[in-house]
């Protein structure tokens, strides 16, 4: 009985150790991915994280590497320009850059060193590169856009939303309902 209890225990610690692994991710770790898988009319990839803003500009560069945000807020802009992309369409993006909405205050004492501080000064920015096809693989619209949102805690439709992302995907959202508007048809329109 007692081993038996003994080898439960390592069991759970070890299962433990491997969700503790598991859920602690690094966006700039060599093996994290680049790209989601291809799918659907919307493919997304992004360049190395090592080098967005968000982590070689933050004064807590391991809290802002953590987690895999940079795929999470990829598959919201394949989730989003599905929905909005017209039927035979094809959009094919990369995120080149990201500086995500907030900043943290080290000089606030160490129990506030992984808190993200939202002020209007530490605006969400992310700059990606388009290609927008028709059905034919003509190209309808393509080059780099530089999204920033100055005024984000002015939106008063996002106080009761938890999503720690929630200001980069509005971002993403507002430029995919002007990029994506049904009266484009050319390049350059």
């Amino acid at each position: 009985m007692k081993t038996l209890t003994v080898t439960g225990l390592a069991l759970a610690c070890l299962l433990a150790a491997g969700a503790a692994q598991a859920g602690s991710k690094n966006v700039a770790a060599p093996d994290a991915p680049r790209a989601l898988a291809v799918e659907g009319p919307v493919q997304v990839q992004w360049t190395d994280p090592a080098q967005f803003t968000e982590l070689r500009y933050s004064r807590n560069r391991w809290d802002a590497q953590r987690g895999n945000w940079v795929e999470t807020l990829a598959e919201h802009l394949r989730k989003q320009a599905d929905k909005q992309l017209p039927e035979g369409q094809k959009l094919d993006v990369t995120i080149t850059d990201i500086k995500r909405a907030g900043d943290y205050e080290p000089w606030h004492g160490p129990r506030l060193d992984d808190v993200r501080i939202m002020r209007d000064i530490y605006p969400p920015r992310i700059t990606l590169q388009f290609t927008l096809t028709d059905a034919n693989g003509q190209v309808i619209d393509q080059g780099e856009r530089k999204l920033a949102d100055t005024g984000y805690l002015l939106n008063s439709s996002l106080p009761n939303n938890t999503d720690p992302l929630r200001y980069e995907k509005r971002m993403l959202d507002d430029w995919l309902r002007r990029e994506l508007r049904d009266d484009r048809n050319t390049a350059g329109l």
